[in-house]
């Protein structure tokens, strides 16, 4: 979670950036969709019940996703979605 904080604050034209969040070019094989770096965060924000919550906006404010990362880690996932979106 914290690396993934970094990648979200480092712009949308960085390498890092694209590989977190974008999706893969060229045509997909054959099967189930690939999951990005992105919908496995979603996925465990969903688990910590903070699916709803735009994780790359909170991230924008190092302060803020370095407590909520703390909170995640301390608490193990029982925090309350509005204590870090005022």
């Amino acid at each position: 979670m914290k690396w993934a904080g970094h990648g979200a604050r480092t712009g949308e034209m960085r390498d890092v950036y694209r590989v977190l969040v974008g999706k893969s070019e060229g045509k997909r094989p054959l099967g189930r969709p690939r999951h990005r770096w992105e919908d496995n965060i979603k996925m465990d924000l969903q688990e910590m019940g903070c699916g709803s919550m735009d994780w790359i906006e909170l991230a924008q404010d190092r302060d803020r996703w370095r407590a909520f990362v703390n909170a995640i880690m301390i608490l193990g996932g029982s925090i309350k979605r509005g204590e870090f979106l005022d």
